[in-house]
């Protein structure tokens, strides 16, 4: 989602704003743009498309000043234009805004009486035009700021910048994350540490309702009361939010590449001597339901998770999209654990599932790549995926730790509760340690599956198919190639093929099925066969044992190796990534920042 950073600093700015909007890109955005106060005066530029846009801009328009604000948006209210590019200004403030203002129309009306008419589509610049307000009637900056944050509904992430004060900027937060860097003399405000990593490595976090006075000389925060707020300076480790594309040609190559390598630093994490080391809080004495929450591909993870903890721990799960969650009221019996997933830890819909389960459930829990995110912090126990930073819109292997750390809960729950005793614990865990291994072995098959890529990036419709556990994995591998190729592509259980999806099929739409020789294989073999004779281009992906009985009459198969049925939907991640990764690359688009996505979605 949006991107946003401030810099009160001893150097001209501009550069430095542009430099830390560019490590934000991995965000998703559609136009960017910057502030800044020199000697007294408060300007801008803002540029529509790519970063390179505004730095261009920036070389034939120069913006001076040591003190700056910057953004790149990511368009909800009002169209990708120049003119709806942050910052926004009303008279003597300058606003940059993560969120949605829920209640603009009416702030509006009201400032329409003042004589105040809106120049943009947007809601944030509301914002601006009621702190102008308030600018008008005396007040100073700090309190005209405090008067209007009283009347903003919704979600946000702010930071004001005035004409005239060249050593203010005020920041607030509700719903959307957003940090104060300390420098020697100098101070930072960003939407997450990447963007401030290469100016400080103290950060301060925060917290819901927060809102900051910040200069030069230090910062101080008021909570949502207006009350002085103590809030911890945490050191942030630049190995954390290092970001680079080590060679690859994309960030999401690097990722699907780093996969053996996270891996195993989680298993070495959570399985030190041979044994189970997650954490006591996770406790599953006393459940009797979990239900799980989460978005897009997290919320794939958790489906497949279903599986694991009703087959290994015989323990019902619920598994829900967040952003219907709340809104059904659902009742949360007692005995019931809650466990929300996401990547970032901000997400916004998961955030607000979250703190409506907060005091109804018995345990409420947190799987996330960023431990000091907002729905880590609210969770009585998080648990940290270890997969380090992800530029790449499109998630792979924070979705493939997010399954590891699922298989492992799974595996706690189903020890705990009598259903797996310590040999089977023993084996499981045995098991896993071979993972990484053999992701690397599929790894090798990188270059058949990129002609496989060249071949379905000249289809238009793509189906996946999939059973038990391997059908998550067939929306997963669906939700890949739609959001990198734009190809429609849809994900069945392949027992679903006969009720309706068979009548997509011809020659002209390839059909690609996971199925691993296990129980159910027989079973996805006939369902692949009723594709066939109905002239479907099946792209198998299976193992040795699978492609010596069911190859015959595909159009390609993609052979992996033989893997326990635990960790097959984990390892058959891989292919289904790289399948859309080079098809994505066949057809020209942008692999790692997709057109209208976004990498942290901050707002419902």
């Amino acid at each position: 989602m949006c991107g946003i950073v401030g810099v009160l600093g001893d150097h001209e700015v501009a550069p430095i704003l542009v430099e830390a909007l560019k490590r934000l890109e991995y965000r998703g955005y559609d136009s960017a743009g910057i502030a800044t106060v020199n000697n007294g005066v408060l300007d801008r530029r803002r540029a529509v498309g790519k970063l390179v846009n505004l730095s261009d801009l920036l070389v034939h328009e120069p913006l001076a000043g040591k003190s700056g604000i910057g953004h790149t948006r990511w368009a909800t209210h009002g169209a990708p234009t120049v003119n709806n590019a942050h910052p926004h200004r009303a008279g003597a403030v300058s606003v940059v805004h993560n969120g949605i203002i829920e209640n603009y129309r009416e702030l509006r009306a009201e400032l329409a009486e003042r004589g105040l008419t809106p120049e943009t589509d947007t809601d944030t610049e509301t914002i601006a035009m009621l702190t102008r307000a308030y600018l008008n009637e005396g007040m100073t900056p700090r309190d005209a700021t405090e008067a209007t944050l009283k009347h903003l509904e919704g979600a946000f992430a702010l930071l004001f910048l005035f004409d005239g004060e060249e050593d203010l900027m005020i920041a607030a937060r509700k719903g959307s994350p957003l940090a104060i860097g300390h420098g020697n003399g100098e101070m930072f405000v960003g939407s997450d540490a990447i963007a401030l990593a290469p100016l400080t490595d103290r950060i301060t976090y925060l917290e819901e309702g927060d809102w900051a006075v910040v200069t030069r000389a230090g910062v101080e925060i008021f909570d949502a009361e207006g009350r002085r707020a103590n809030r911890e300076v945490t050191p942030i480790r630049q190995d954390s939010v290092r970001i680079d594309k080590a060679g690859y040609k994309h960030f999401m190559a690097k990722e699907i590449a780093e996969q053996p390598v996270v891996l195993a630093d989680a298993l070495r994490h959570y399985t030190r001597s041979g044994a189970l080391n997650l954490p006591d809080g996770l406790d599953f004495t006393g459940i009797e339901r979990i239900t799980m929450v989460a978005c897009g591909t997290a919320y794939y993870a958790c489906l497949v998770a279903k599986y694991w903890f009703e087959q290994i721990a015989r323990l019902p799960v619920e598994v829900d999209v967040a952003s219907e969650f709340r809104y059904r009221e659902p009742p949360i019996p007692g005995g019931t654990a809650s466990l929300f997933v996401s990547q970032s830890g901000e997400t916004a819909d998961t955030l607000a599932a979250l703190r409506y389960c907060r005091d109804k459930a018995d345990r409420v829990w947190s799987l996330v790549n960023v431990p000091t995110s907002s729905i880590a912090r609210e969770a009585d126990l998080a648990l940290p995926i270890l997969a380090g930073v992800e530029v790449s819109v499109a998630s792979t292997k924070a979705f493939t730790n997010q399954l590891l750390l699922l298989a492992l809960m799974a595996l706690k729950a189903a020890s705990q509760r009598g259903h797996l005793d310590a040999a089977g614990l023993a084996q499981a865990l045995d098991d896993m340690r071979r993972l990484p291994g053999l992701m690397n072995q599929v790894l090798t098959n990188e270059a058949r599956i990129e002609r496989l890529g060249d071949r379905l990036a000249e289809a238009q419709d793509v189906l996946f198919l999939g059973r038990g556990a391997l059908y998550p994995l067939a929306l997963e591998g669906a939700l890949k190639l739609k959001e990198l190729s734009y190809i429609h592509a849809e994900g069945y259980a392949s027992g679903e093929l006969k009720h309706g999806p068979i009548a997509l099929i011809d020659r002209n739409v390839p059909v690609v099925v996971f199925a691993p020789h296990d129980g159910l294989f027989e079973k996805t073999v006939s369902n692949m066969q009723e594709v066939m004779a109905r002239h479907g281009q099946v792209i198998l992906v299976t193992d040795p044992e699978g492609a010596r009985l069911a190859q015959e009459g595909t159009a390609a198969t993609l052979i992996l190796p033989e893997a326990p049925s635990l960790l097959a939907p984990i390892l058959y991640a891989v292919p289904a990534q790289l399948l859309a990764y080079h098809t994505a690359v066949a057809k020209g688009t942008d692999v790692d920042q997709p057109r209208n996505l976004a990498k942290s979605v901050t707002v419902e």
